[in-house]
């Protein structure tokens, strides 16, 4: 494969464990909105706040500026990557919204709602602020620090135009990372999303001492709720039989290296919502799209008790203990 020219935007851990992986092969820049963290990733050749203990090659380019800027940077380069928080996406497709692409974001989970609206997911932003924008997610079971370090990683390229899923593969698929291909954007999305808030609930339940039985009983609920929310925003069921449903629930919710799971592990000791959250120092989506998730499902009339559970628990309405009885004492119902 040819060398490709990829700026990523956000060095956060995932932009740069992402950045490090396709420097072996491209030329890489990593982009910083904040010119003193660029300078110190550029000098010390380590993101000690995101991703401690990793080397940055010395092919590693580093960038800053203002989102305005980002528009000339990604027309310098080949592919475009996204690795702001969900809550920077539409800034960031704003930004980039005349651009040629292709581009693709990383972030996973629904923003927040706008005013008088629903929370969106990525795609549905990107509909409102950059239609004409070739893009694509690149989603998964993926743990940046095991990125970072080369461990085996399959990831999905998602998108409705073949040129930009060509372009993710071509850019990130290599010796320690399978990239696969998929067009179903809706179900990698939602898959994406609503494996954080599930990975709470695994976490309680883990934390409460409830038990492996549990602990399946949680994930293969879960899935169900998942594909249900995704069958009904245009999803295929056959994309949650897969890495981005079944493989990235299953890593986010039973490993020790999931910010939402440490969550749900948190509060099943008694720590206070805010004090789990401020201890990960890392942003864990499924506490900040948990609601929307829960509010988009009751819009369209689709049925996620686990779901309400946690956003209830993370809302202080339920305590962990009674959540697990609430669940418990749901009616008998079918399993299909």
């Amino acid at each position: 494969m040819r060398a490709m020219k990829i700026i990523v935007f956000g060095a956060g851990a995932w932009g740069t464990a992402l950045a490090v992986s396709a420097c072996a092969r491209h030329d890489v820049t990593l982009w910083a909105r904040d010119a003193a963290q660029a300078g110190e990733l550029h000098a010390a050749r380590e993101n000690r706040r995101y991703l401690a203990g990793v080397a940055l090659p010395s092919a590693l380019r580093f960038a800053s500026g203002a989102p305005s800027s980002m528009a000339g940077l990604a027309a310098a380069n080949d592919l475009s990557i996204i690795a702001t928080p969900m809550a920077g996406l539409r800034q960031a497709l704003s930004a980039l919204a005349a651009h040629g692409g292709p581009v693709a974001w990383l972030c996973k989970g629904f923003e927040a709602p706008q005013p008088g609206g629903w929370g969106l997911l990525g795609h549905e932003v990107k509909a409102e602020v950059a239609p004409s924008l070739a893009a694509g997610v690149l989603s998964g079971p993926s743990f940046a620090l095991e990125v970072a370090q080369g461990r085996p990683t399959a990831l999905v390229a998602a998108s409705n135009r073949a040129d930009v899923r060509d372009a993710l593969v071509a850019a990130f698929h290599g010796n320690n990372l399978r990239v696969y291909a998929n067009d179903d954007v809706p179900g990698v999305e939602v898959g994406g999303a609503v494996k954080n808030v599930l990975a709470i609930a695994t976490g309680l339940g883990d934390g409460l001492g409830l038990g492996l039985n549990a602990r399946a009983a949680l994930v293969t609920r879960g899935l169900a709720e998942m594909t249900r929310l995704g069958l009904a925003l245009g999803a295929r069921v056959d994309t949650f039989m897969g890495l981005s449903g079944l493989g990235d629930l299953v890593l986010t919710a039973t490993g020790d290296l999931s910010r939402n799971r440490q969550v749900g592990l948190l509060l099943a000791q008694g720590r206070s919502l805010q004090q789990a959250v401020d201890s990960l120092g890392h942003v864990a989506e499924g506490v900040y799209c948990a609601r929307t998730v829960a509010q988009r499902a009751a819009h369209l009339g689709i049925d996620m008790p686990i779901s309400r559970a946690v956003v209830d628990l993370l809302d202080g309405t339920l305590q962990p203990r009674e959540a697990v009885i609430e669940l418990m004492g749901r009616p008998t119902t079918k399993e299909a």
